[in-house]
């Protein structure tokens, strides 16, 4: 069993590379207690050192990684990172609901029509769905 999510294509992050070569928009694959995965048009080499942010709502999440993999596919690489330092755990549970919460206000709002606000959403999302969430 996995020990994260998949989350959806559409939760934005920002990268930036430590040499500050390249700094990029993308669109989060899945996050996990060890780190998360990206798509991106750049090929990046493992090893390389980066920042990552996701920002939903409040402060943003911020952690430092390094590509551990990246592979093309179809028109694109997905880039595996692992997260840096291991404080980042708790962190990464937030955004994992946090995620998890954006796409379910983002189906509403498409599937239902219904407009929810984040705490709205959270607590639909929470009845619904956190007994699913994995510990």
């Amino acid at each position: 069993m996995r020990n994260y999510l998949r989350h959806p294509t559409d939760i934005p992050i920002r990268y930036r590379l430590s040499d500050n070569r390249h700094s990029g928009s993308e669109l989060l694959r899945n996050v996990g207690q060890g780190g998360l995965c990206f798509q991106t048009a750049q090929f990046i080499a493992t090893g390389t050192e980066l920042h990552i942010t996701i920002a939903l709502h409040g402060p943003p999440f911020e952690a430092d990684g390094t590509v551990i993999w990246c592979k093309h596919c179809e028109n694109a690489y997905e880039v595996g990172v692992r997260f840096r330092d291991e404080e980042t755990e708790f962190a990464v549970r937030m955004v994992e609901q946090a995620c998890q919460i954006e796409h379910y206000k983002r189906e509403v709002l498409k599937k239902e029509g219904r407009v929810l606000n984040g705490e709205e959403a959270a607590e639909e999302w929470i009845a619904k769905f956190a007994d699913q969430f994995p510990v």
